[in-house]
């Protein structure tokens, strides 16, 4: 199924959960906030969080530096 992360399409496997994209990323659940269709979820919300054809996914990173 087609979702938009970071503005960009990508395909996802049906009931893929945010894990699953982070994971697709090579992301750690630490290292990001996740903003999922208007929402911020909550890490420990991250394996059960579904999915849906055209959910739109940001994936914030901070990163420091001076």
């Amino acid at each position: 199924m087609k979702i938009v992360c970071n503005g960009t399409e990508h395909q996802v496997a049906a009931g893929a959960k945010i894990v699953d994209l982070l994971k697709e990323f090579d992301l750690a659940a630490d290292t990001v906030v996740v903003e999922c269709d208007t929402l911020i979820l909550k890490r420990e919300d991250y394996d059960r969080h579904e999915l849906r054809e055209g959910s739109v996914v940001e994936l914030i990173r901070f990163v420091g530096g001076g």
